[in-house]
């Protein structure tokens, strides 16, 4: 958390009453401590699986709602002590179901919404709001508001905001969103990050994200079919939302754009036959917008999809001279997985020509050199052979939110606009 100057500590105050006090709060203040003139963030924060595990006493209070080291170790532990697959990421809702938990009565500290991750408080949110429900389902409401400057590293000016923290039963706090919606400033670009699972709470989730102008979502996280049919609609309802699930593939797009950039390989792009991605886990949504960004870039058409063994699929899609590429998900059980589910650590694509068959090429992306040797496997060292590897990202949601903000994307992106259709038509055909 950056350095601040605190100008109101944290105060319990009705929620009726926050908006005057922050009005009365702001103009009884200095000019130069005005507030900033940037941007309100409204906060998603259950943390069900710290709170878990601060309430079983496997790691230390206070809850702070964060993808912090000490919680990552811990859930890891939990999977070998439940005897859950080595491969369930820490983050999984399987780890935080898994805990046997006693709600206690005594009281814990929580800290989220007062805890802001330095990340962000680097960008100086002139309002941050933050819904914190408690596992407790009876715990009454509680209101805080605090005033701070987070003091710039570099010496500059100093810029003020506010936070606010609901925290309590999440019937309680769905009650008062109608209030929490007066909160947000109207004259200031708004967020919605929803940072937990998708397929929970989702007409809570649909309630806050209407008044919102821009949301953040993770559709690595909860059932893949409903992070995909949520992020559908946004897209079709022209609301501006912003996947981090998307935001981490990055490196991977950008790689596989490399690599075809030199004039010589443009051929191989129209004579592709096969693509194979693997994954961390079983959770397919990253693959799957990977191969919707592919298909949309080259134009090719979706034609059928299936289940395939190991938990993985199969799909074909038409090239625009008629020709069928194959596509395999597979789904790898590594043991410590990365923190975010259904990470891709390889991609392969091979390149045959009818008219030069000898000019067979292989390329393969990976996330590490033993992948690579992998998907060298089955023949391809008679190929053309391309390799690269890309490394994967680690970051904490935190940062990743922090990049998103950075950027003040105002509007959803126009390839995930368009690769969003086709992962969503090609898982919905598997379960139909």
């Amino acid at each position: 958390m950056s350095t601040q100057l605190t100008i109101q500590t944290p105060l319990q105050i009705p929620v009726s009453e926050i908006p005057s006090y922050l009005k009365q709060l702001w103009e009884q203040e200095p000019s130069k401590n005005k507030g900033a003139n940037t941007f309100a963030l409204v906060v998603w924060n259950p943390a069900w699986l710290e709170q878990g595990l601060v309430s079983i006493g496997k790691i230390n209070g206070p809850i702070i709602g964060n993808q912090r080291e000490e919680i990552i170790a811990a859930a890891r532990e939990i999977i070998v002590e439940k005897d859950l697959p080595h491969s369930t990421p820490p983050f999984d809702k399987k780890v935080s179901d898994s805990l046997e938990i006693k709600i206690n009565n005594g009281e814990i500290k929580d800290l989220r919404g007062q805890h802001i991750d330095s990340a962000i408080s680097q960008l100086q949110p002139r309002r941050l709001i933050t819904l914190a429900p408690t596992l407790k389902s009876n715990q009454k409401l509680e209101t805080l508001v605090a005033a701070y400057c987070p003091l710039p590293e570099d010496g500059g000016s100093t810029v003020c905001g506010d936070a606010i923290v609901l925290r309590g039963d999440v019937n309680l706090i769905n009650d008062k969103l109608p209030m929490v919606e007066k909160l947000i400033p109207e004259e200031l670009p708004s967020w919605l990050w929803w940072n937990g699972p998708l397929d929970e709470n989702s007409e809570l989730l649909k309630i806050i994200a209407s008044p919102i102008r821009r949301i953040i979502i993770d559709s690595a996280l909860g059932n893949p079919k409903k992070c995909l049919d949520l992020l559908l609609r946004s897209i079709n309802a022209e609301q501006a939302v912003n996947d981090l699930n998307w935001l981490r593939l990055r490196a991977w797009r950008e790689t596989l754009a490399m690599v075809f950039d030199p004039p010589n390989r443009r051929a191989i792009l129209g004579n592709l036959i096969n693509i194979d991605i693997d994954i961390e886990s079983d959770h397919p949504v990253q693959g799957l917008l990977l191969i919707g960004w592919i298909a949309d870039r080259l134009g090719w058409t979706f034609k059928n999809a299936l289940h395939s063994k190991n938990n993985g699929l199969q799909a074909t899609f038409e090239r625009s001279d008629k020709e069928i590429v194959n596509f395999n998900l597979m789904p790898l059980p590594l043991a410590n997985p990365s923190i975010h589910p259904g990470q891709i650590i390889g991609l392969r694509l091979i390149s045959i020509s009818n008219s030069n068959p000898q000019r067979s090429v292989c390329i393969i992306l990976a996330s590490e050199s033993g992948e690579c040797m992998r998907l060298e496997a089955g023949g391809m060292a008679s190929m053309e052979l391309i390799e690269q590897v890309v490394p994967n990202q680690d970051n904490s949601s935190e940062q990743d939110v922090a990049r998103l903000l950075s950027t003040s994307r105002g509007s959803t992106s126009p390839l995930l606009e368009r690769a969003t259709p086709i992962a969503s038509q090609l898982l919905n055909t598997i379960n139909s």
